[in-house]
């Protein structure tokens, strides 16, 4: 059997804020909660999960000392999938979002910061 693609992990100074706000975004939960780390999905990991089928990963929020200080490498997209791109954009940022500017110019995505600063987008909806 291959390895999967299990976790993203994120650096963060306030894991539990972080957690709640991806939560909010994603219909996320709480699944695991320790000193230094929080994690949150959207289905229990268990091995018998894991190999039955793909899931998506799980988000893990480490608390880390350093701050951000560049455009991140690797981001999070999001798709709405009840509501059209411009209505979700608001809600993200009535949930403590921003929008960010990194060079992006006029798209189709919209480009937003969680509450530490970490970019993500916003693509097209799926609602139907």
């Amino acid at each position: 059997m291959t390895s999967r693609f299990t976790e993203i992990v994120i650096d963060c100074h306030r894991p539990r804020e972080l957690a709640e706000f991806w939560c909010a975004v994603l219909d996320y939960e709480i699944i695991d909660v320790q000193d230094h780390f929080i994690e949150i999905s959207g289905w229990r990991p268990t091995a018998d999960a894991i190999r039955e089928r793909v899931n998506p990963p799980t988000l893990l929020f480490v608390r880390v000392p350093e701050s951000k200080s560049v455009k991140n490498r690797l981001h999070i997209d999001v798709s709405p999938i009840d509501r059209g791109r411009d209505e979700e954009v608001e809600r993200l940022l009535a949930l403590g979002a921003r929008h960010v500017d990194i060079g992006q110019g006029q798209q189709s995505w919209v480009v937003l910061a969680d509450p530490e600063g970490n970019e993500f987008c916003v693509l097209r909806s799926l609602h139907a």
